[in-house]
């Protein structure tokens, strides 16, 4: 049974910084290309940042490039999200995904930016 599982949502002020965490289980994880996708409320859920099973190659959507940095470990089946600089219109559920042959997500974890 495949389960990815975040942590590390919150609430935080502008400007300031969370790191989301994805441990995945079930699965070989260093075979996957890993992504962090987000949903605001009311808004269609978009894709933050891929980070490929192969060369460790990164893609940012452009809203986050330079503030967010994805990253992973395989030989602890976690994925990471550091995000820097967070702007109220970060506010949004993160998820992680994971995707091969087959596709599979994680629950979600909120993250909310405001003063």
């Amino acid at each position: 049974q495949v389960q990815l599982v975040e942590s590390g949502g919150g609430w935080v002020q502008p400007g300031g910084s969370l790191r989301l965490s994805c441990v995945a289980s079930g699965l070989t994880f260093s075979s996957f290309s890993m992504s962090w996708y987000r949903q605001a409320p009311g808004k269609e859920r978009e894709l933050v940042a891929r980070i490929s099973s192969t060369d460790g190659r990164t893609n940012y959507v452009d809203s986050v490039k330079g503030r967010f940095t994805i990253s992973r470990d395989n030989a602890k089946n976690t994925l990471y999200l550091q995000m820097n600089s967070l702007k109220p219109e970060d506010t949004a559920v993160y998820y992680c995904y994971a995707v091969q042959l087959r596709a599979y997500w994680g629950q979600g974890t909120q993250v909310t930016v405001s003063s």
